[in-house]
């Protein structure tokens, strides 16, 4: 009997014993419990001054993202040409190095060639006619060309503030700006506007500007109103004339590839941010113009308002030839000019 007792024990002992291995490997490839809602990470770029109206709105649409996406996305920023100038940037937006970037339309003329025309003087009448622009299928067309052959997309895109000029002589006319250093960026229409206009051009990133100031190395720069403003260009540069040649712009950009990486729902939320960033943009740049031209005579710099007919006839004059040189599109200043 002691025999048989002795035998049950050790078979009941080997079937607990199988029982366990059977289990045990399942117990172990049963992996924990994963979150069912995939989180991405982002870098934008930002070239703007810390403080300026477009560096408020790229970190406003950041936070809008964050915040409408509950934390599934997360943005790091790297504002004040962390990441190199703007055409490093957008470059790094084409590697997808960083996935965003917001800054002015006339950058991307580097690449299509049409956008120069965001950045030739008296383009447009008022930010009407260039939000009508925008939105027209010319402007889409450049757009879709810009998405399709670098894989960046244009999310939003808004007029805002006029460009003035900023001069350590004063300019009371057309003629005290011939012969002058005059910055422009690395944008050839910029080049090109202010050689029709009888300056020497000088290339200078935005970033060095108040020292290339400084230190003699131009005489005059131009800018958004808030942009020049946050960047003190009115401290070495205190005359500032109300050429409003240009119309700025703003706009927010997304790698095609991670926008397409998103799923449906986080999508709408970027495109959502950026309608509403861009809302904000034009509705602060309007509001700001006059209360940031009221700070820079309280900071001792001179409001010149000059007769800007002479400039527009020149520029009016270049039209054709830079056409001809292939700037942009031929008949496409015309056609913004019907725009009513």
């Amino acid at each position: 009997m002691k025999q048989i007792r002795e035998v049950r024990r050790m078979r009941k002992l080997y079937i607990h014993l199988v029982g366990i291995l059977f289990v045990l490997p399942v117990f172990l490839s049963t992996p924990p419990a994963l979150d069912a809602q995939e989180r991405f990470s982002f870098r934008f770029g930002g070239s703007d001054s810390i403080g300026s109206l477009l560096d408020r709105q790229n970190r406003l649409f950041i936070d809008l993202v964050e915040k409408e996406s509950d934390g599934r996305i997360k943005i790091k920023f790297f504002p004040a040409d962390q990441l190199g100038g703007d055409i490093a940037q957008i470059e790094q937006m084409v590697a997808n190095s960083i996935q965003f970037y917001g800054d002015v339309l006339v950058w991307y003329a580097n690449w299509v060639r049409d956008f120069s025309i965001f950045g030739w003087g008296f383009t447009f009448r008022d930010n009407n006619h260039l939000q009508k622009f925008i939105e027209s299928p010319i402007c889409r067309e450049m757009c879709e060309e810009f998405r399709s052959q670098f894989g960046l997309r244009i999310l939003v895109a808004v007029p805002t503030q006029p460009r003035i000029l900023f001069s350590k002589r004063p300019v009371f006319s057309i003629q005290d700006i011939q012969g002058i250093k005059m910055r422009v960026p690395e944008i050839e229409t910029y080049l090109r506007v202010w050689e029709a206009l009888g300056t020497r051009p000088t290339r200078v990133t935005w970033a060095e500007v108040y020292l290339a100031l400084r230190q003699g190395v131009i005489d005059a720069c131009e800018g958004p109103v808030s942009a020049a403003y946050a960047a003190k260009f009115h401290e070495p540069a205190p005359y500032v004339t109300r050429t409003d040649h240009l119309i700025s712009t703003a706009h927010v950009t997304m790698n095609d590839k991670a926008f397409q990486s998103l799923p449906d729902d986080l999508q709408r939320v970027i495109i959502e941010a950026a309608r509403e960033t861009a809302q904000f943009s034009r509705g602060e740049g309007e509001r700001l113009t006059n209360e940031v031209m009221k700070k820079i005579v309280a900071e001792g710099s001179k409001i010149i308002w000059t007769d800007t007919n002479p400039f527009k006839v020149r520029l009016d004059a270049a039209v054709r030839k830079m056409e001809e040189k292939g700037l942009w599109s031929k008949g496409l200043y015309e056609k913004i000019q019907q725009i009513k």
